[in-house]
């Protein structure tokens, strides 16, 4: 008798449909509580989703209001308001400090570390440009070389060094990377690194033989040649 309702089952598809139907429904019946829970936490999960989404946007739009003074003021080289503010206006460092997770948060901190190097306030300039990260080809690139300035000033040349490497091999171009290579090898040689400094001048020679910086860059891998050979 199973075995003829089994063939039952496969030989009849209403048969068939009637048993799924009524095993979902009894399958509802007994996980009702666990299935409401699922549905609810998902939805929950959708309009808690959106609802960040809308006030990260609300948010983006209040940091580029508030950093609008400060870029008129760093582009005058009124420092000390583009970096604190006016007492009106936010300056950098309070966009950076109170809208980080926005986009244009994250770039006033890469905006309050160009005005603070400039303002020879060194450290503090590094902190806020190691906070900034960006996909950009050219932004993420120069702000690693300038936190690469900001260690040569502040005495860490072999760690400048490696920032402005890290400058010239992100997305590496034929515009920009010789000159963080030279930056790269200026730093290295100022450290006593005179073999390191030539491979550094000698990979603008030879990868970028194009480049505006070769001719500067063939003396100075000359001279550290010499230097190291010196030692």
């Amino acid at each position: 008798m199973k075995q003829e309702s089994e063939f039952e089952l496969v030989e009849n598809p209403d048969a068939l449909a009637d048993r799924l139907v009524g095993g979902s429904e009894d399958f509802v019946n007994r996980h009702k509580n666990l299935l409401i829970g699922i549905f609810v936490a998902i939805a929950a999960a959708v309009v808690g989703g959106f609802l960040y989404y809308q006030n990260q946007q609300t948010k983006n739009q209040e940091a580029l209001a508030a950093m609008f003074q400060a870029e008129y003021y760093l582009e005058a080289d009124s420092l000390a308001k583009a970096i604190n503010g006016d007492g009106q206006h936010d300056g950098f460092k309070q966009v950076a400090d109170e809208y980080g997770s926005t986009k244009a948060g994250n770039l006033a901190n890469f905006y309050a570390g160009v005005a603070l190097l400039k303002d020879g306030k060194y450290q503090d300039a590094l902190n806020y440009l190691e906070n900034f990260k960006s996909d950009d080809l050219l932004l993420q690139a120069r702000a690693y070389s300038l936190q690469g300035d900001a260690n040569m000033e502040l005495g860490k040349k072999e760690e400048a060094a490696d920032l402005y490497k890290k400058a010239a091999d992100h997305k590496a171009n034929e515009y920009f990377t010789p000159q963080y290579l030279m930056k790269a090898g200026v730093a290295l040689e100022s450290a006593n690194k005179y073999s390191e400094a030539a491979e550094v001048y000698n990979r603008i020679i030879t990868d970028f033989p194009g480049a505006p910086e070769v001719n500067d860059a063939k003396k100075y891998k000359a001279r550290n040649e010499a230097l190291s050979a010196a030692k």
